[in-house]
């Protein structure tokens, strides 16, 4: 019982610490990692490279989302609209879009070539039901 009395308290063992430089910079450098550890892992945080290429991917996506209904247009002017239509239900859902870039109507106004992801999407809003 008397060991007990003579201990000193947490407290009083904590205002009587004094850390060396050692250990003030360990623990700097450790309150660093777990803080990046935390914000990458689950704070959400990215690097420039991987927003850039979000940000890149996302801006094509809003594009292909724009055009499609432009291909969808274009597939209504096409005369022979209904034969094709046909053909198009008879391709298998992952040939539909190169079919669909081969009519042409995913080739938009001032381009060479058909965008093949607006020709899925538009191959999706042509045969909504398949």
């Amino acid at each position: 019982m008397e060991a007990n009395r003579n201990k000193p308290s947490v407290g009083q063992r904590w205002s009587h610490a004094r850390p060396t430089k050692t250990v003030l910079f360990w623990s700097c450098v450790a309150s660093m990692v777990l803080t990046m550890i935390v914000g990458f892992g689950w704070g959400g945080w990215v690097t420039g490279g991987t927003a850039r290429a979000t940000a890149e991917t996302m801006a094509h996506d809003a594009v292909v989302t724009r055009l499609a209904p432009i291909c969808v247009v274009q597939s209504g002017r096409d005369p022979a609209k209904a034969v094709k239509l046909v053909a198009l239900k008879d391709e298998s859902s992952w040939q539909r879009g190169e079919y669909i870039g081969k009519q042409g109507w995913a080739t938009m106004p001032g381009e060479q070539e058909p965008d093949r992801r607006v020709a899925e999407v538009c191959a999706t809003l042509l045969m909504p039901s398949s």
